[in-house]
């Protein structure tokens, strides 16, 4: 298993799922997406897996912009340059990834 959380450092969500896999001794990599951002490949493999629109962030300042994009290919490039617009916590287990606190999902990884 190869976990990737991809969280902002102030998400209550994601310091839970931080926590949610310490606690069971799962090793997994913790990503600031505020501070090192997330790659076009990582993105696009969650956003296969769980869908652009689960992936946004409606509380977020632009997300009323992005809304007005008609491609998803610029979505997409408007949320690599602003990460704000991502729901967190993003976690990742190869091609399998939730948005936000789902431990009833993560059980089934182990």
């Amino acid at each position: 298993m190869n976990i990737q959380i991809f969280g902002k450092s102030k998400c209550f969500d994601t310091k839970k799922a931080e926590r949610y896999f310490k606690e069971r001794r799962i090793r997994f990599q913790s990503i600031d997406i505020m501070k090192f951002g997330i790659s076009r490949g990582e993105l696009t493999s969650v956003k296969n897996a769980v869908g652009l629109d689960n992936l946004l962030n409606d509380k977020a300042e632009d997300y009323a912009l992005l809304q007005y994009l008609a491609y998803e290919e610029d979505k997409l490039e408007k949320i690599l340059e602003d990460p704000r617009l991502l729901r967190t916590p993003i976690v990742r287990n190869g091609r399998q990834a939730t948005v936000g606190y789902r431990p009833e999902v993560w059980k089934d990884w182990e």
